[in-house]
């Protein structure tokens, strides 16, 4: 159904207060997906712009959070002590009290294919940054990482500091450029002979693939990345919690960490 707005308020204030309305009285309720951006064009009849300029108000409020590719959601503030945490390599090694550096393989400039230019909200085959690089716990290989970025941000990293540094790191702390969100889907893969040869394993062996693209303000992508963890060394452990009420069938996510397998598989470490 379509609806009217009306004249002499900006559209997109007008689209943010309905939307915000109806998170409010929950017509949509925490990580409920909303509709697309074409829908809600449609449903308001007004360009894609004006839909993604009222997204983002939303999303400055922290109401509702935003994936590349998934759409948006609304946020769950109810326990915002709750979050799940946005860390990076170095920190999750510190917290299961590895020691983390890194080999950098490889630092150079490509054309972004179709799929990869998408994530980073590029045209295709715009110049960008790849730097790959072997992640090690303790000097022994545990991750293998691709990860592609933006000329804009790539040209800020120094990778002959990236042994002992992040690419979090170097952008938060030196150019005060924050990474606010991050996307990640898990997957898994097989190792092919360059990546088994890097991470001391049989190629074909199983590896746990997580893709993660991550944001700066104003909903940009800084990068996109492909890790290729050990399935020997890393599993993934998530905590649901459940509404103490009874009333929702929902389990909001309140805890979703790495465990790395130290050599002695029987002691994992708990990120």
């Amino acid at each position: 159904m379509m609806i009217k707005l009306k004249e002499g308020t900006p559209r997109h204030s007008q689209i943010t207060q309905w939307l915000r309305k109806q998170i409010e009285e929950g017509h949509y309720t925490p990580e409920q997906k909303l509709p697309s951006e074409n829908e809600l064009a449609k449903r308001f009849d007004v360009s894609r712009v004006t839909i993604r300029r009222a997204l983002q108000s939303l999303e400055s409020d922290a109401l509702i959070y935003r994936c590349q590719g998934l759409g948006s959601f609304v946020s769950d503030n109810r326990t915002p002590h709750n979050l799940v945490r946005l860390t990076d390599f170095q920190e999750d090694m510190s917290r299961a009290g590895f020691k983390a550096t890194s080999i950098v393989k490889d630092v150079g400039q490509i054309k972004a294919p179709e799929w990869l230019a998408k994530q980073l909200q590029l045209e295709t085959k715009t110049i960008i940054i790849q730097i790959d690089r072997l992640r090690l716990a303790d000097g022994e290989p545990i991750a293998f990482d691709s990860t592609w970025l933006p000329m804009l941000y790539g040209q800020l990293i120094e990778p002959d500091k990236l042994e002992h540094s992040t690419i979090y790191n170097m952008l938060e702390k030196k150019y005060e450029i924050p990474i606010q969100r991050g996307c990640y889907q898990l997957t898994a893969d097989l190792a092919s002979a360059t990546l088994a040869a890097d991470l001391r394993i049989e190629t074909g062996s199983p590896l746990l693939r997580i893709d993660r693209t991550s944001y700066t303000i104003g909903d940009k992508p800084v990068y996109f990345q492909k890790r290729y963890y050990r399935s020997d060394r890393v599993l993934y452990e998530m905590t649901l919690e459940r509404d103490p009420s009874g009333q929702s069938g929902d389990m909001p996510l309140k805890e979703f960490i790495p465990i790395f397998r130290s050599t002695d598989v029987g002691h994992p470490h708990h990120s």
